[in-house]
C-alpha cells in the first residue's frame, strides 16, 4: 500500500480517523501487512464517505502527489508505450494521472481490495491489470517490465521485506529497466517529525501500518547484492520535476542491460 507521508501526518496522528469498533480479538500486528492495512482502511471508511476514504487512506494531496509521481516515472525514462509495474498502487493515485499518457501496459496491485477496486475505477483503463495480493511478490512474468515503482511502499516494510521486493522487481524487469523508489531517512531533518508521529501513534496503540526508515547505505548494499546499478539518489526537497517534490527521498536503480 502506498501512503504519502509529507502532508498527511499531522492530520493522521493529531486527529486520526475513528478506529474500527473494539472486538474480543487483539488488534493486528503491524508486521502482519495484510491485516493491519485492511484494518486501517476499514477504520478510515468508518469516519467518512467511501470515495473520500479511499483517497485519505493513502495520505493527503491525492491529486497533487499523483501528478508528481506520474511526472517522475516519465522523467526517469518510462516509455509511453512501455510497461509499468506499480507496487502498492493504493487507490490509484499514480494510475489516474498516468492513464491519459501511458499507451502501454500497466500492472497495479495492493493488499487492500477496496483500494484496488477504487484504483481500477478511476483509472478507467480496461486494458490495464489490477490485482489484490496477500503476500510479498510481484504477479508478473520475468523480464517484461520497463519500470517498477515503489512510491511510499518501502517506507512501510521491514528491511528484509524491502530487499525481497527489490529482488522481485529485478526479476520482472527487462535488461536496462529501472526501479524508482521513495524512502525515509534520518539524514533528512524533514523526516524526523514522521518518526516522532510514529512514536506517538505507537504509544497510543493506533492501528496503522509501520513506518520504517531506510538509509542510503542499506540501499547501496541491496543494490550491490542484487547486481543493480545506482542511477541516483535525490533528497526529499529536490525539485526534480516541475510538478513539485514528494518530500521523501528517491533512489533510482537500473538492471544491467
Amino acid at each position: 500500500m502506498a501512503f504519502h507521508l509529507r502532508r498527511a501526518w499531522r492530520a493522521l496522528w493529531s486527529d486520526p480517523p475513528a478506529p474500527p469498533p473494539p472486538t474480543a480479538d487483539a488488534p493486528p500486528s503491524s508486521r502482519d501487512l495484510k491485516a493491519v492495512n485492511v484494518a486501517y482502511v476499514e477504520g478510515v471508511k468508518a469516519s467518512m464517505p467511501h470515495a473520500r476514504a479511499m483517497e485519505y487512506a493513502i495520505g493527503d494531496g491525492f491529486e497533487l502527489i499523483g501528478g508528481m509521481e506520474a511526472a517522475l516515472v516519465r522523467h526517469y525514462g518510462l516509455p509511453q508505450d512501455g510497461y509499468l509495474v506499480d507496487v502498492g498502487c493504493g487507490a490509484g493515485r499514480l494510475a489516474k494521472p498516468l492513464s491519459a499518457w501511458l499507451k502501454g501496459r500497466y500492472l497495479g496491485f495492493d493488499l487492500v481490495p477496496d483500494l484496488v477496486a477504487h484504483a481500477q475505477t478511476i483509472a478507467a483503463r480496461p486494458d490495464w491489470r489490477f490485482e489484490v495480493i496477500d503476500h510479498i511478490g510481484i504477479p508478473a512474468a520475468d523480464g517484461q517490465a520497463d519500470m517498477v515503482c515503489f512510491f511510499s511502499v518501502l517506507t512501510h516494510l521491514l528491511h528484509e521485506q524491502s530487499y525481497w521486493y527489490l529482488e522481485e522487481a529485478r526479476r520482472v524487469l527487462k535488461p536496462g529497466g529501472r526501479i524508482v523508489l521513495s524512502f525515509l531517512e534520518f539524514r533528512e531533518p524533514g523526516h524526523l517529525p514522521i518518526f516522532q508521529a510514529t512514536l506517538a501513534g505507537a504509544k497510543a496503540q493506533v492501528v496503522a501500518p509501520m513506518n520504517v526508515f531506510l538509509e542510503r547505505v542499506a540501499l547501496e548494499v541491496f543494490a550491490r547484492e542484487l547486481n543493480l546499478s545506482i542511477v541516483e539518489f535525490r533528497d526529499g526537497g529536490d525539485h526534480i520535476v516541475p510538478e513539485g517534490n514528494l518530500g521523501q527521498a528517491l533512489c533510482v536503480l537500473e538492471k544491467p542491460a
